[in-house]
C-alpha cells in the first residue's frame, strides 16, 4: 500500500521498480515492502516546498530506499546468525501464476529476469552490504556510479571498485536458454521423486550436488546443506515415504522451472534448481511458511480458475 496522496504527485507510478531495487537487494517481499514504505514516509515527511524542489522524485526515493536497505543488509548478519538452520531467499511466484487484481502486493510488483533467479540471489548473499548495493544499483539498473556514491555515502570511483569486486564474486553465465532446458531435468526430477527411485534421481543429480533447505525453525528440514547426489537422493525419497498425501506441482520459481510441494491444498515447500549440463548441481528448497505466504495465494488463484 502506498502512502496515501502518492498519486497526486505523479510517486504511486515509482512503487514497482522500487520494490524490485528492494527485492534484489534484500531478497525479502517483506523487508523490501516496509523499505519502499519508509521511503515514501520521508519523502511525505518533507516540506511541500523542499518536494517541489526535487527535480526527479523517481531518483529520490530510489536513494532512500537504496539507503534504508543498506541499513537493513547491515543488521541482517547478526539476525541470520540467530536464524535456525540456513537462510534462503523467499521465493517468488510467477506473474501469471499469482493472479491479476493483487497489484498493491509486492509480489505482483515484480519483473521476474535472471537477477531474481534463486542462483543469483544466493551468490548476492555473499557479497558485503556495499558490495551488493553497488552491484545491484549498477549491473542490474544501470544506475550511474554517481548516483550510486549518493546512495552509499562514497566516491563514485570507490563505488566502481565495489562493483567490480562484486562482479568477481559473482561471475554468473546468463545463458537465455537455459531455463527451457531446465523444465525437462525438473520434470523428470519430480518424476522420479514421486516415484521414489533412488536410481534415477542419482542419474539426474550431480555427484557434487548440494541441497540446501530452509525450514526456519518452524518447518522441518535440514540444518546444513546435503551434500553429493546420492545423499540428496536417499533424502528426497525418505521425505516422500514420510509424506503421505505430498502433492508435487511444476511450478516457475523465481522465473525459472521449479517445484512445489503441497499436502491439503496447503503449500508446504517451494523447491529451485540449478542445472549444469542436464544433470541439478544445487537445489535451494524454502520451507519456512512465513516464506511461502505468496503461494499460498497463487495456489489459491489456480483453483478459482
Amino acid at each position: 500500500m502506498v502512502a496515501a496522496g502518492a498519486g497526486v504527485d505523479g510517486t504511486a507510478g515509482e512503487r514497482r521498480q522500487l520494490i524490485n531495487v528492494a527485492y534484489r537487494l534484500l531478497g525479502s517481499l517483506a523487508e523490501s515492502e516496509d523499505a519502499v514504505q519508509e521511503a515514501y514516509a520521508r519523502w511525505y515527511a518533507l516540506p511541500r516546498s523542499r518536494r517541489e524542489e526535487i527535480v526527479s522524485p523517481g531518483a529520490w526515493l530510489t536513494k532512500v530506499t537504496g539507503r534504508v536497505c543498506l541499513d537493513v543488509l547491515g543488521s541482517a548478519r547478526a539476525r541470520r546468525e540467530r536464524y535456525v538452520g540456513a537462510w534462503l531467499p523467499e521465493p517468488l511466484p510467477d506473474r501469471a501464476e499469482w493472479g491479476r487484481g493483487h497489484g498493491s502486493d509486492p509480489a505482483d510488483q515484480m519483473v521476474l529476469d535472471e537477477s531474481v533467479s534463486m542462483a543469483f540471489l544466493v551468490v548476492l548473499e555473499s557479497m558485503t552490504p556495499a558490495e551488493r548495493v553497488a552491484f545491484v544499483l549498477h549491473d542490474v539498473f544501470r544506475y550511474p556510479f554517481a548516483e550510486i556514491a549518493d546512495v552509499l555515502g562514497r566516491t563514485p570511483a570507490a563505488c566502481k571498485q565495489l562493483a567490480a569486486s562484486a562482479r568477481r564474486r559473482a561471475r554468473l553465465a546468463r545463458d537465455p536458454g537455459a531455463a527451457a532446458g531446465q523444465a525437462g531435468t525438473v520434470r523428470h526430477v519430480k518424476e522420479a521423486w514421486q516415484a521414489k527411485d533412488i536410481a534415477a534421481l542419482v542419474d539426474l543429480l550431480d555427484p557434487a550436488a548440494v541441497m540446501t533447505a530452509d525450514g526456519g525453525g518452524t518447518a522441518g528440514a535440514a540444518l546444513r546443506p546435503i551434500e553429493g547426489g546420492a545423499r540428496i537422493a536417499q533424502y528426497m525419497v525418505a521425505i516422500a515415504d514420510r509424506a503421505a498425501g505430498l502433492e508435487l506441482l511444476e511450478r516457475t520459481v523465481n522465473g525459472t522451472p521449479g517445484l512445489v510441494a503441497r499436502r491439503a491444498g496447503t503449500v508446504m515447500t517451494v523447491a529451485s534448481f540449478e542445472v549444469t549440463d542436464g544433470r541439478v548441481t544445487r537445489i535451494w528448497a524454502v520451507r519456512n511458511p512465513e516464506k511461502l505466504r505468496p503461494w499460498g495465494q497463487a495456489e489459491q488463484t489456480r483453483v478459482r480458475r
